[in-house]
């Protein structure tokens, strides 16, 4: 289980949804709700109350050099916001 959340995300946005119990993680593209549930849960000892999750398309990427243009993308990925149980937090730098 401890391989389902690769990373917390932490940006401005994120933090703001704090104050709603929401926080969002980084998961493989192959997990679901459930399995990012309890994996939260087990890991932060909290109660999750919903999992939502959405796929992130990566973006397409181009460089020049002097041998000419290389074209690509950065990965596509998997984001899960996971609301909490009133009264529930999680502290990211806590509980590493």
């Amino acid at each position: 289980m401890a391989s389902i959340l690769v990373r917390p995300i932490i940006t401005e946005k994120i933090t703001e949804l704090g104050d709603k119990r929401q926080y969002a993680f980084e998961v493989p593209i192959s997990a679901n709700k459930i399995v990012v549930g309890k994996a939260i849960e087990k890991k932060f000892n909290v109660k999750v109350t919903s999992v939502r999750t959405m796929l992130i398309k990566g973006k397409h990427k181009s460089q020049m050099t002097r041998r000419g243009r290389f074209d690509g993308f950065t990965k596509t990925w998997k984001k899960a916001i996971v609301t909490l149980k009133e009264g529930d937090k999680i502290d990211y730098f806590g509980n590493v």
